[in-house]
């Protein structure tokens, strides 16, 4: 029987050469991170299914407002005051499903498995503040979204979930828009990279 993953495609995939391209400087990373496991799950944080469902995956839901919770291989990254997003690895998601349906005991949680909605791209490096900052209007600045924040914003107007990590940042994008995206970052990014990276 053939292997069914062989035969997926990631939304960002033709973008794989040029990103390696506008990659070589050194000064910015370019990537796609396809197929992540992506969890919409909504719950009442007061709740005793909110702290069962931390424990059950080993990451306390975070309660904070634009903050990160890790633990293991999965993240939580809070979207609203009843809502975050889990990240995981590919394939993760039909047994963490599982878990948080577990976990949630009958009570009123929505699990959605959101994984095919969206790609992950990564703008990283010196330089990856200086090109979200052309079509970004938060403040990227390390004291006000460093690492272990996320936020909903729009980038050069699509709407995206952007994650602050040690190294950079990446995004959250919807599938329909990687595309149009992945083509506006390699033109912010050609006066960093030099003309070759966008062409």
């Amino acid at each position: 029987m053939a292997d069914s993953t062989a035969e997926r495609r990631s939304p960002a995939a033709a973008y794989a050469a040029r990103f390696e391209a506008a990659s070589a400087g050194g000064g910015l990373r370019l990537a796609e991170i396809p197929f992540l496991t992506q969890i919409d799950l909504r719950v009442d944080p007061k709740s005793p299914a909110a702290e069962r469902i931390g424990t059950a995956i080993g990451v306390p839901l975070p309660v904070e407002p634009g903050t990160v919770a890790g633990g293991g291989d999965i993240e939580a990254l809070w979207l609203g005051p009843d809502e975050w997003v889990l990240l995981a690895p590919d394939g993760a998601a039909p047994g963490l499903v599982a878990r948080l349906t577990e976990a949630a005991g009958g009570e009123h949680v929505s699990v959605v498995d959101v994984s095919a909605q969206r790609t992950t791209l990564v703008v990283a490096g010196d330089r990856a503040r200086d090109v979200l900052a052309h079509g970004c209007t938060l403040d990227l600045h390390p004291r006000v979204f460093g690492p272990g924040r996320c936020a909903q914003t729009t980038l050069a107007r699509a709407g995206v979930v952007l994650v602050a990590g040690e190294d950079g940042f990446r995004l959250l994008v919807r599938s329909s828009f990687a595309g149009y995206v992945a083509e506006w970052l390699l033109d912010a990014s050609v006066e960093y990279t030099g003309p070759a990276a966008g062409a």
